[in-house]
């Protein structure tokens, strides 16, 4: 077929060619966004008088039943197409004639494609915000049912100190929040209305921007035309935020795949999320999580595909940023996927109260509380951290925990040592003395949970 910018050339493009440049297979997924903006231009043509009332009406009249036809699967999308953009305006041609041909007055392929994937990232920053909204409530949920339930915590995988699950659990909802406001800060920059900036120069038609901008929804148009077509940073910080949020996605999958194992026994998750083994009859397996967590290393893959796909360019554009939408799209869908999983997962899991209860209590996990009661009584924390270091070396050569010491064996290592150590070894009063602002204890774990029920009404 003809290609729409084929004067210059006596030869036609080579077969090979078409198919190892062509983007149609991907791209097309733009086709809402191309023709939304091809109106939006149509329109401000006909209202500066650079194309008539008339044609305008036409080609918007066009466009709208192509949009239709891809709709209902009656449009055939053609490698010789090229991309989108030229797909879009070759069917025009055939549906209305030559007076399609006036749509790319003052455009081109690059600043549409700029503001293609500037409007596709708006809607899908919108959407990632609501679905992440969606995964905190189901943590919060999860929070207030198991509310006053207290968990081992760890360092370094290690038994470190006692928290509330729901302390725990709340963890994740603040991970989570900074993730929307990146997106929210991304969106930003996102927000700017290239059009106009045409191949790189801008153009000597009399365009009115700020009319297309108001007609798209965009807050601002952008400055500079060859900023405007030959920059992704805006692309890159996004799949950026999608990178950090599949790491948190990641960790949760990580922690629940080790809570699941016999070894830890803590979680206990819903057999419609989980597999089974084709020999071994007894395995339930966390593929779900797992594959969360394998899918992050794809998005990190997407994120350092467009570094480096932009690191080298020379100004303005090159066709090389072909390649930046697969990254995209396959990041986004990617991390959508992974949080319209792990919502109903989280909602659906339950934890095993009894094992939590009994593991919260072992590995001397009540040390800390020894310490600080003798910093209170006056001695260096230092210092106070020996000794406590000495009374678990003891307990540990006589099989012993913390809270099985009788008075008179603690004061082998200090005389400062009283009845009242008995109250700061009480493991619920260990969590819920906690009581200071970003703390585990239920005072405070209740006032975080009204905060975001708050949040999210």
């Amino acid at each position: 077929m003809k290609k729409l910018w084929g004067g210059r050339f006596k030869e036609s493009t080579e077969k090979v060619v078409e198919e190892f440049t062509e983007s149609i297979s991907f791209d097309k997924r733009l086709y809402i966004e191309d023709i939304e903006g091809s109106i939006a231009h149509c329109k401000m043509l006909a209202k500066q008088k650079i194309i008539g009332s008339e044609e305008s009406k036409k080609i918007i009249k066009g466009l709208k039943e192509i949009k239709k036809d891809i709709e209902e699967n009656r449009f055939v999308f053609k490698k010789e197409f090229e991309d989108i953009h030229m797909a879009i305006e070759s069917r025009l041609r055939e549906k209305i004639g030559e007076t399609a041909g006036k749509l790319h007055t003052a455009r081109s392929r690059n600043d549409q494609v700029a503001l293609d994937i500037r409007m596709y990232l708006r809607k899908k920053t919108c959407s990632l915000y609501l679905l992440i909204e969606e995964l905190q409530k189901s943590f919060l949920s999860k929070a207030k049912e198991y509310l006053d339930q207290i968990i081992p915590a760890y360092t370094h995988l290690q038994r470190a100190q006692p928290v509330l699950l729901s302390h725990y659990l709340l963890a994740y909802i603040e991970m989570l929040e900074r993730d929307r406001e990146r997106f929210i800060d991304c969106y930003k920059r996102i927000d700017r209305m290239p059009l106009g900036s045409c191949a790189l120069a801008g153009t000597t038609y009399p365009l009115d921007r700020e009319y297309v901008a108001k007609e798209l929804g965009f807050s601002e148009v952008t400055r500079n035309s060859i900023d405007a077509v030959s920059d992704r940073d805006f692309a890159i910080e996004f799949v950026s935020a999608l990178a950090i949020l599949m790491m948190h996605l990641s960790r949760f999958s990580e922690d629940m795949i080790i809570w699941n194992t016999t070894e830890f026994g803590y979680v206990i998750l819903p057999d419609g999320f989980c597999t089974g083994s084709s020999i071994m009859p007894q395995k339930k397996n966390p593929d779900v999580l797992e594959i969360v967590r394998g899918k992050t290393g794809r998005v990190y893959g997407s994120l350092m595909a467009l570094l480096t796909i932009m690191k080298g360019l020379p100004l303005s554009y090159n066709r090389d940023m072909q390649e930046d939408k697969e990254q995209i799209f396959d990041a986004t869908d990617t991390v959508e996927s992974s949080l319209k999983v792990l919502i109903p997962l989280v909602l659906k899991t339950s934890f095993n109260r009894k094992r939590l209860s009994e593991e919260a209590k072992k590995g001397f996990i009540l040390a800390t509380e020894i310490a600080d009661y003798l910093a209170k009584k006056g001695v260096p924390f230092r210092e106070a951290h020996e000794i406590t270091g000495k009374i678990v070396a003891f307990c540990d050569e006589n099989k012993k925990d913390l809270t099985d010491l009788t008075l008179e064996e603690l004061k082998r290592f200090s005389s400062l040592f009283d009845k009242d150590i008995y109250n700061d070894i009480d493991i619920k009063k260990a969590v819920n003395n906690r009581n200071i602002i970003g703390a585990t204890g239920i005072d405070q774990v209740k006032k975080m949970i009204r905060y975001w029920e708050k949040r999210f009404e």
